[in-house]
């Protein structure tokens, strides 16, 4: 069953800071072109689970393909820690990267597959 946890996380140098309550038990590991490059495993949640603490003026915003997805990073350390976007039902959500979170240990998480290509 999931487990809505409060987390903290951020970017590589500082700059961009955060909160999310979510569920990080189990991520996923999208096969589309950037996730695939990046790395990313990604956690979701309503933005209203979420709080930026700092660092907005030092975001900046990506988007490819249908760009339904703002993919920030810092502008600083070019880090990707999370994304803000609109979930399937038509709510905003974000996307935060799990690997950017404090304190996770990534060894003890198993991510869930996800064929972003086939989108």
């Amino acid at each position: 069953m999931a487990e809505t946890k409060h987390h903290t996380g951020g970017c590589h140098c500082g700059a961009v800071r955060y909160e999310i309550d979510a569920d990080i038990s189990t991520p996923i590991a999208c096969n589309c072109s950037i996730c695939a490059k990046a790395g990313y495993w990604l956690a979701f949640a309503p933005v209203g689970q979420f709080k930026l603490i700092s660092g907005e003026s030092n975001l900046a915003d990506y988007q490819f393909n249908k760009k339904s997805i703002h993919h920030v990073f810092c502008k600083t350390c070019g880090v990707h820690s999370f994304a803000r976007g609109t979930a399937p039902d038509g709510s905003d959500t974000v996307a935060v990267n799990v690997r950017c979170l404090d304190g996770v240990d990534i060894a003890s998480i198993a991510p869930k597959p996800f064929d972003g290509r086939a989108l």
